[in-house]
C-alpha cells in the first residue's frame, strides 16, 4: 500500500524557479511526483536538457506547459509564438488548418520534451469585455468553438502530446481575470449547457485526455468555484461522461490563493474531483519560494488525509488516472502528418485573415507607440510589442517608446481596442497607422489600420509585411 506521501505526490504538478532542476524538485520526482508545469522563466537555451533530465530521473514524469499559440506560449516566450492563436483560427474557420496547426505545435512540444499541452482554450468568448480570454478563444459562438476545439485536440494528440481542454465549465463569460480575483458568472444550468458546455462535449468526443478547471463561481449551481465544486465536476464526470484527468488551474491565482488559500484550495479541489493539482508559477507575476509553495500544498493534503477530510480512496483514484495519462504519453506513436510547420503555416493563416482599412503602409523609419495596456497575466511578461522586432528585422531605423506623439516620423500605434489615448494620438496624427492585435468584436479601428486577430509573432510578421508595403 502506498504511503500518504506517495499518494499526495502522485497528484501534484508544481512549478519551479530557474532553468535547471532544483534539488528539492529532483528529490520529489524521485519520490513519485506526478510531474511539473513549466513556465517562461524555466525555458532557456538548455530546456531540452532540462526536460530530458526530468524524464531520466523516473519513468512517467509529466512535463506540462501552456502552449496555446498566439499570445500564450512558454516554449517561444523569448521571440513570440510562431503559431497564429485561436482567434485567427476561428476567424479563418477551416478545421483542417486548425488540426494542422495543433499537430505542428504538438511536434514542437514533443521535440522539447513537453508531454502535456494545457490547450486548447474551449471557452466561448461570449463577453466582449472579457479581460483574460479574448483572442485566446476560437470565437463567440458555441458551434464555432466546439468544432475547432475538437480539431485542435485531434491535431495535438495525433502528435503524441496530451491535450487539456480549458477552462471548465467556461471562462468566456467573465469580466474578471481569475489571476487577479474570483470571477462570478450569473448563468443557470440551461445557459451553461447551451453556451459553455458544447466545446467541452466536442473535446471529450474527440478523445481529449485532460480537462482543466476554471476558478470561476457559478452561484446558481454552487457556492464554490468550479475547481472546488463537486456539483460542476460531477457534471463533467456523470453528464459529459469524461473519465480522463481533471487538472486544476493554478492554485496561486488570486481567485484561490487570496480566497480559501492554496493549501485548503488543493484539499477542496481533490475532494471535489480534481485529479492533478497545478500549484502555479513561482516566478510570475508575484515571486514566492518554489519549494515552500509545493510544501504548503503537500502538507495541507497530508493533514487532510490524516484527519479524514480527504479520503485516501479519492486521492488513490486521482493518482490512477494521472498514471494512466503518463502511460498514454509513453506508449503513443505520433501520426506521421505531412503538413507545413511553423513559421510558414502560422504566416499563411494570418495572411488569410488580416484586414486592412485604407492605406496601411507606414513607410521607412516608423515610430511605434504601444497602447496595448496592462499585460495579460496568462501571456506572461512582455518587453515590447512583437511588432517592433518584426519591423526592425526589415528596417533597423524603427524606434519605439513612451506615449509622446512624434511630429514627423511615420507613426504606428499598437492597440487591443479603443481608448482615450488612441483618440488623442489620432487627433494629433490622423495619418497614424493603427495595428489592432485585440479581438475585433464590437470595434474595428478607422483607416488607416490593420486588424491581425491576435498578438503573437505570426501576427507581427504579417503586420510588418503590410506596414512595409511588401505583402
Amino acid at each position: 500500500m502506498s504511503s500518504d506521501g506517495q499518494l499526495v505526490d502522485a497528484v501534484l504538478l508544481p512549478g519551479f524557479t530557474g532553468e535547471a532542476v532544483p534539488d528539492w524538485l529532483a528529490r520529489a520526482v524521485d519520490g513519485g511526483l506526478a510531474g511539473v508545469c513549466v513556465f517562461a522563466p524555466n525555458v532557456g537555451p538548455g530546456f531540452d536538457a532540462l526536460t530530458r533530465s526530468l524524464h531520466d530521473r523516473r519513468a512517467g514524469v509529466l512535463v506540462a506547459s501552456d502552449e496555446e499559440g498566439g499570445a500564450v506560449t512558454r516554449l517561444e516566450h523569448r521571440e513570440g509564438s510562431s503559431w497564429p492563436g485561436a482567434a485567427a483560427l476561428g476567424r479563418l474557420d477551416d478545421t483542417r488548418v486548425t488540426e494542422a496547426v495543433a499537430a505542428g505545435m504538438g511536434r514542437q512540444c514533443r521535440a522539447a520534451g513537453v508531454d502535456l499541452a494545457l490547450a486548447p482554450v474551449a471557452d466561448v468568448n461570449a463577453e466582449p469585455e472579457n479581460p483574460v480570454i479574448g483572442i485566446r478563444s476560437f470565437g463567440a459562438t458555441p458551434e464555432l468553438v466546439a468544432r475547432h476545439t475538437a480539431a485542435f485536440v485531434r491535431g495535438l494528440q495525433g502528435a503524441g502530446v496530451a491535450a487539456a481542454a480549458k477552462h471548465f465549465p467556461g471562462h468566456g463569460s467573465t469580466t474578471v481575470d481569475s489571476h487577479r480575483a474570483l470571477p462570478v458568472v450569473d448563468a443557470d444550468l440551461t445557459t451553461l449547457r447551451m453556451r459553455e458546455l458544447p466545446p467541452f462535449v466536442a473535446a471529450i468526443e474527440a478523445g481529449v485526455r485532460c480537462v482543466l478547471t476554471a476558478h470561476v463561481l457559478f452561484p446558481a449551481l454552487d457556492d464554490r468555484p468550479a475547481t472546488m465544486s463537486p456539483v460542476l465536476l460531477g457534471l463533467l464526470r456523470r453528464e459529459l461522461r469524461f473519465d480522463g484527468v481533471v487538472i486544476s488551474d493554478a492554485l496561486d491565482m488570486h481567485a484561490i490563493s487570496r480566497g480559501v488559500g492554496r493549501g485548503p484550495g488543493a484539499v477542496a479541489a481533490l475532494a471535489a474531483g480534481v485529479d492533478l493539482v497545478c500549484t502555479g508559477n513561482p516566478g510570475f507575476p508575484e515571486h514566492y519560494d518554489d519549494e515552500a509553495g509545493y510544501l504548503e500544498v503537500r502538507r495541507a493534503l497530508l493533514t487532510a488525509l490524516a484527519d479524514g477530510t480527504l479520503a485516501r480512496s479519492r486521492v488513490a483514484d486521482a493518482g490512477r488516472r494521472v498514471a494512466e495519462l503518463a502511460d498514454w504519453v509513453a506508449h503513443t506513436t505520433p501520426v506521421d502528418a505531412r503538413s507545413a510547420d511553423a513559421p510558414e503555416l502560422g504566416l499563411q493563416v494570418v495572411r488569410r485573415v488580416v484586414a486592412t482599412a485604407g492605406d496601411a503602409r507606414a513607410g521607412r523609419g516608423p515610430h511605434v507607440l504601444d497602447l496595448t495596456g496592462p499585460e495579460n497575466v496568462a501571456a506572461g511578461r512582455r518587453r515590447e510589442p512583437w511588432l517592433v522586432a518584426a519591423l526592425r528585422r526589415r528596417d533597423p531605423s524603427v524606434t519605439v517608446g513612451g506615449r509622446d506623439v512624434p511630429g514627423d516620423a511615420p507613426l504606428v500605434v499598437v492597440v487591443t481596442g479603443p481608448s482615450p489615448a488612441l483618440d488623442a494620438v489620432r487627433a494629433a496624427r490622423p495619418d497614424a497607422v493603427v495595428v489592432h492585435v485585440g479581438l475585433p468584436l464590437a470595434w474595428t479601428p478607422p483607416a488607416p489600420s490593420l486588424t491581425v486577430w491576435g498578438d503573437g509573432r505570426a501576427q507581427a510578421e504579417v503586420a510588418a509585411e503590410v506596414l512595409m508595403g511588401i505583402s
